[in-house]
């Protein structure tokens, strides 16, 4: 801008002398560069930032500068593997490297920092050659605005959201946090119980320390070895003159914010600084417009600064003679449309126009601003270029002491990311961002619009819930990325499916939910449903795994069944549930009865949560004995459910609840705990050695404290290990077979015994089953009910017993009711046998006193 003019604007005199921040960069970089060669391994050039102090070292091949490696790259580096600290340089610098003259004035690199994103410059003197580095530190220590800071309070830079690490969390974390969130710095918690003060609970690590710990080819460990703590705090209503001087003094570029509360709420840095001022600046050049009679009268030293605010401002400013014709622009001006000062002075400020507004836009405008000295607004304008782009623009009419118009100033700024920003956060809340279908708030809207012009034409309209089979397996066992991916898949099958006035969306999670229109009767939608669940259940391929997926689908019709959008959408998903119910894989439309059938599950359901604490549960035994000799080995503990009202309520109706709601975890522990208690019972009264056999479900087994349960109870108990046989499925364990095989390893270090229940049901894997650390194996009844007639049977039953015996295991036969059965099992070498031929399940009481006198 140039000064005399924009001095006359503003009637005064420039001042006799100028700022601290007037200075060049040249007469504050420092001269020492720290410079490598590309082939230099990544963790020297570390170690080597670190001894210097510095952030930031400059590649340099044959005298010329190739490249440039800081401290905000340290936080791409992988400590998880060794190979990474060996890399050259080269292979992890940033290219090409910026550079400034020497000659570039503090407030025009204060823009560049905030344009481009960077916070490193390369100095050049006039012949090129290189000077130095500077940083967004060096600027904020020296800008010469000592008396604004102390104006300017903490508490205007507090962002808020303050998320802060665990103790716990891993180095990759936290570089991975700073990476991904552009933070150079991250907080971690210790805990209250930890410090008595709020900074002094907190710990931090800098993008200074990633570089150390790339120096020191630091392997991966928790973020609590390597914080510093305390936390250097101060309070939100410090100035930020004060923590400037902080910063320098301590010799850090962070401080922890204290808010009134007294709790820690934000992390201030150098960059937040010198944020902070340019849009405080802007704010400072808007107040001094509106308050242009406090303005003409402020002294000499603010008339100054308010032009170094201008130059200074991101906001392009344009000012006017009472003509409209340019007379001033800002090099904001010239940075967003692309002119040149000495190509607008003089030219109205019609050049910029985009045409899109009309002749009566400008006619209003102008109107507002005769009457009320101001206008604001948001215009369409186009750059040097010829781009067209949004503006906020601010225009303010000047008047001088005795109320005559002597010119116009405008602010306006580039609006372009707030308009894309805007369309985004609309379709965040319109559509999954993930799939990009509708979501449940967009469902909800077209259901309404649907079911009012279903009324009125007097069609049908179905939803239907749509929810994929067994999803929660593949995102487990495979990851949360193809299971992502596969959404994806599922979802752009779905629109594929569907004509083009239907609607998809996704609920959440795996569900869908459609809307058929216009439809004559359920038919329709039936035939619909069945193209939808073949067209889902071919094969999807990720990363050259293919994945079959199969679907469960609920449809529920308008009016037939509800005229109201959430209870549709509520018999949809009753009638998906009956569709799994049914076998999965298919679709089921909504009948009455089952939401009864669903209020009964529900019921049950509560029921089932009491069931514990009201000692509903109960045990019963069924012996295990030698096949030869028929004494008794074991006894299987089995869980019965003793309901006030409904009786015995059968295991096949209570277990899956319980695996549904998680219950099982705790009703799982009860089942150990009380079957370790009576076999101790059993033990004290000298009876014979028995062995307690206990089922474990497929959650209790993912469960992460099982283990530790397990060995809880043995001690609490007093259960000798070697009498405690778990017994878990094939299914349960080829689901994630490395982790069912560590924790395998870690019941078997415990001293307890291992089954495989319901054996040739799965599956039956001989790679797996001979890694697996089992002790037995137990023959589903489903082969031996067959065995003493059914030759193939026999001959299933007799390879299973010699798989077993080759393997080293004890061979179990459940289901044996009959004679025959066990006269068969006997020839065939079979260990043990269980069944109704010796007894049924009985209470511990019945059990004891059929079986306690060892017979």
């Amino acid at each position: 801008m140039n000064r005399p003019e924009f001095l006359n604007v503003l009637d005064g005199d420039a001042l006799p002398f100028a700022p601290a921040d007037d200075v060049c960069v040249g007469e504050i970089v420092s001269p020492a560069l720290l410079e490598c060669a590309p082939g230099l391994a990544l963790h020297e050039a570390a170690r080597r930032m670190s001894e210097r102090g510095v952030s930031s070292i400059l590649v340099v091949e044959d005298d010329a500068v190739v490249g440039i490696w800081t401290e905000r790259d340290a936080l791409a580096v992988n400590f998880a593997d060794p190979a990474a600290f060996m890399l050259p340089v080269r292979a992890v610098m940033s290219t090409p490297v910026r550079t400034v003259p020497m000659s570039t004035r503090l407030h025009e690199l204060t823009l560049r920092f905030r344009e481009e994103h960077l916070r490193h410059y390369l100095v050049v003197d006039a012949e090129g050659r290189r000077v130095g580095i500077v940083s967004q530190s060096d600027v904020v220590l020296n800008q010469g605005i000592e008396h604004y800071l102390k104006l300017r309070k903490v508490d205007s830079l507090v962002k808020g959201g303050l998320h802060a690490l665990a103790p716990q969390a891993g180095l990759g974390e936290a570089a991975r946090r700073m990476r991904e969130g552009g933070l150079d710095a991250v907080v971690v918690d210790f805990g209250r119980a930890e410090a008595a003060s709020a900074a002094g609970r907190y710990g931090i690590l800098t993008e200074r320390d990633i570089t150390r710990l790339v120096a020191s080819r630091a392997a991966e460990r928790a973020v609590s070895e390597l914080a510093k703590r305390p936390l250097i705090a101060c309070k939100e209503d410090d100035s930020l003159y004060r923590v400037r001087a902080l910063l320098a003094e301590r010799h850090i570029r962070h401080v922890g914010v204290i808010g009134g509360d007294g709790e820690l709420c934000d992390l201030i840095s150098f960059k937040d600084i010198l944020s902070g001022m340019e849009l405080a600046y802007v704010h400072e050049l808007q107040h001094a417009l509106r308050e242009r009679d406090l303005a003409l009268s402020s002294s000499q030293r603010s008339l100054y600064l308010a032009e170094k605010v201008i130059e200074s401002s991101l906001e392009g400013v344009m000012v006017t003679d009472t003509e409209a014709r340019i007379v001033s622009v800002n090099p904001a001006f010239s940075h967003l449309t692309g002119y040149r000062a000495d190509e607008v002075i003089g030219r109205n400020p019609s050049l910029l126009s985009s045409g899109r507004q009309s002749p009566e836009f400008y006619a209003r405008m102008w109107a507002e601003l005769s009457e009320t000295g101001q206008w604001q607004g948001e215009v369409w304008n186009r750059r040097k270029s010829g781009e067209v782009y949004p503006q906020l623009l601010h225009i303010t009419a000047i008047r001088d002491r005795d109320g005559q118009l002597t010119h116009y100033a405008a602010l306006f700024t580039d609006i372009s990311r707030l308009k894309e920003n805007e369309a985004r956060i609309r379709d965040l809340a319109y559509y999954d961002p993930l799939t990009g279908l509708p979501n449940r708030r967009l469902l909800e809207d077209r259901l309404q619009v649907e079911l009012a012009h279903a009324a009125r034409m007097r069609s049908r309209l179905a939803v239907m819930f749509v929810d994929l089979d067994r999803f929660k397996r593949i995102n487990d066992s495979l990851g949360h990325e193809v299971g992502d991916r596969l959404l994806v898949e599922i979802a752009s099958r779905l629109r594929a499916s569907l004509r083009e006035d239907d609607t998809v969306a996704r609920m959440g999670g795996d569900e869908f939910l459609v809307i058929l229109s216009n439809l004559q009767g359920p038919d329709e939608a039936a035939v619909t449903a069945r193209r939808l669940v073949s067209a889902l259940r071919r094969p999807v391929v990720i990363e050259g795994r293919e994945l079959v997926v199969t679907t469960s689908v609920g449809i529920s019709i308008y009016p037939d069944d509800s005229l109201d959008a959430q209870t549709l959408i509520k018999n949809a998903d009753i009638a998906m549930y009956r569709a799994k119910d049914e076998g999965r894989n298919s679709f089921q439309l909504y009948e009455p009865a089952m939401n009864a059938r669903s209020l009964e599950h529900l019921a049950l359901e509560t029921a089932l949560h009491r069931a514990l604490p009201r000692s509903e549960l109960q045990l019963y035994f069924q012996p295990l004995v030698e096949a030869g000799a028929g004494s008794l080995v074991a006894a299987e503990a089995l869980l019965r459910w003793q309901h006030p009202d409904l009786g015995l309520v059968s295991p096949a109706d209570f277990i899956p609840l319980a695996e549904e709601t998680g219950l099982i975890v705790p009703i799982g522990e009860w089942v150990l705990r009380s079957a370790c208690e009576y076999h101790c019972s059993w033990r004290e009264t000298g009876r014979p050695p028995l062995r307690m056999m206990v089922n474990i479900s497929a959650r209790q087994f993912r469960d992460e404290g099982f283990v530790a349960m397990v060995g809880s109870v043995l001690a609490d108990t007093g259960m000798p290990p070697e009498s405690l046989t778990l017994e878990l499925t094939e299914s349960m364990l080829m689901e994630g077979t490395d982790r069912a095989i560590a924790r395998l390893e870690q019941l078997r270090a415990l001293g307890v015994g291992l089954a495989i229940d319901d054996f040739g049901t799965g599956y039956s894997s001989l790679a797996y089953l001979k890694r697996f650390p089992i002790d037995e194996l137990k023959i589903d009844r489903l082969f031996v009910r067959g065995i003493d007639r059914n030759p193939r049977d026999a001959a299933l039953v007799a390879a299973i017993v010699s798989l077993g015996h080759s393997l080293g295991l004890r061979v179990v036969a459940e289901g044996v009711e009959t004679r025959a059965h066990l006269e068969v099992l006997r020839g065939q070498g079979c260990d043990l046998a269980q069944g109704f031929h010796f007894s049924r399940p009985l209470p511990w009481t019945a059990f004891v006193a059929a079986f306690g006198a060892g017979d």
